[in-house]
Formats: C-alpha cells, structure tokens, sequence
C-alpha cells in the first residue's frame, strides 16, 4: 500500500498560521531577549547570568536560553573567563551605523577653531543620563580606548566630569572601577578646579583635559576635552583657559 501525500496547505493558510504563532508566543520571547541585551548594556561587561535573571525577574533558565541564543547570534559575548556576558559584534555595527547626531556648523567651526591653535586632540562628547556619547572625535588624534571611556566614566576626564555632576553615590556601580575614597577624590578635585583630568592612565605618556557645557538650567549637557602628551596635562592652565572660552561659545548651540 502506498503512502499517500498529504494535501498540500494553502499559501495563505500557511500565512495565517505563521501570524497566529507570532501573536501567540514570540512577542514575549522578543521582550524577553530585548530586555536581556539591554540588561548587559546597563550592568556593563561581565555582568552574570544571575545578575540578569534577578535583574528582569525573569526564572533562571529562560535566562540561560536567552543567553546562550544571543551569544550564538553574535549579538553577546561570553567574557574570557566565561563567568559572564558583555555585547557582542553585532550590536557594534548597529552602534556604528546609528551615529549620534552631528554638533551644528556653528559648533564644529568652534571646535575646528580650537583643533588649529593648541595642536592636540579635541573631542566633543554629549551626556546622555548615565552614559558618554562620542560626537565629534577629532579625526587626527582619535581616541585610544573609546569602548573603555564609554563604559568607564573614572578611566577619562570627560566621564569624570559626568561622575562629578551624578554624585558620590549616584553614579551606576559598573560605571566605575575604582574604590569609593578614589572616586571621592577625583569628584572633589573637579568640583575644587572647575576642570577634568586624568594623566597616563588610558595610555602611558598621553592624558586628557575636559570642562562643562551647560544649558541654561546648569545641567551638563556636554564635555569639551583636549587628549595631549601627558607632560603638557601637568601644566593645564594654558589649555583649560582655551578649553572654557570655547565651551562658552559652544553652550547655546548644543543646549
């Protein structure tokens, strides 16, 4: 006796049914997996499964699935002692590819004004709550560690000034990596000076200088740095002076 076939499914059956599905099940599993990348991105390279799971309330094995999909898609990273996530490649591209807004004409002749009479790296960053967004990085002298001044606002003077305005206690715990009484000091030391910085610690010989944009309620909204050898950082009053003049023009285009 032979098999017979099964009668074939309509196209727009199977379309209906594959709607059905999606409406049924996956808009909670996209939540879910949205929620877990987002959870990495709050809590910083290094974050546990764990930490995720407590975190989005979510039971401890759909984590582990969630995980483990998003790592084999690209889109997180298994950290070298494989004890916890960081993001992966693919949200990279996407960083790359969603650029932040450019500063305005007016504020780029500025910067580019400023570029040309101190000879070093100027770099515009903006704040977004808790986190550094690079705007305009001087394509001359580009930054040695991005990644790193994005993810850790002690490592560089322009996340200090953030630090500074978030408080002792305000700052996000995987934002630093330093001990608390460090923390306290370099906060007190740009709020005593009215400037940023930081000397060999991102790279040996080379260290950065940063000051406030503000808008007109005095909330930061902006850091203006200048990255340079470091023994020029030793001696900043020169650099800070240039540094504040141009932060004054640049207030009222980028509030």
């Amino acid at each position: 006796m032979t098999e017979s076939t099964p009668p074939a499914v309509p196209e727009a059956t199977r379309k209906r049914g594959a709607v059905d599905g999606l409406r049924a099940r996956q808009p909670a599993a996209v939540h879910s997996a949205l929620g877990v990348l987002e959870a990495v991105a709050q809590h910083g390279a290094g974050v546990s499964a764990r930490e995720i799971s407590e975190a989005l309330d979510l039971p401890r094995a759909t984590t582990y699935r969630l995980l483990n999909l998003l790592v084999q898609d690209e889109y997180l990273v298994r950290t070298p002692d494989l004890r916890g996530f960081a993001l992966g490649s693919k949200l990279e591209q996407f960083g790359r590819a969603v650029m932040p807004t450019a500063p305005p004409r007016a504020a780029r002749e500025i910067i580019n004004e400023l570029r040309g009479s101190i000879r070093a790296g100027v770099h515009l960053v903006r704040y977004d709550a808790t986190h550094i967004v690079l705007s305009d990085i001087d394509p001359d002298f580009p930054l040695s560690h991005p990644e790193r001044i994005s993810r850790e606002l002690d490592c560089s003077a322009m996340g200090r000034l953030l630090l500074t305005e978030l408080g002792h206690d305000g700052h996000p715990s995987w934002a630093v990596v330093r001990p608390a009484s460090s923390i306290h000091a370099i906060t007190e030391h740009v709020t005593r000076s009215g400037y940023a910085m930081q000397n060999g610690e991102l790279q040996p010989g080379h260290g950065c200088i940063a000051v406030a944009i503000r808008d007109d309620h005095d909330v930061l909204v902006a850091g203006l740095a200048v990255s340079m050898p470091g023994v020029r950082v030793e001696n900043p009053a020169k650099i800070v002076d240039s540094l504040r003049e141009a932060a004054q023009g640049l207030a009222p285009l980028l509030s």
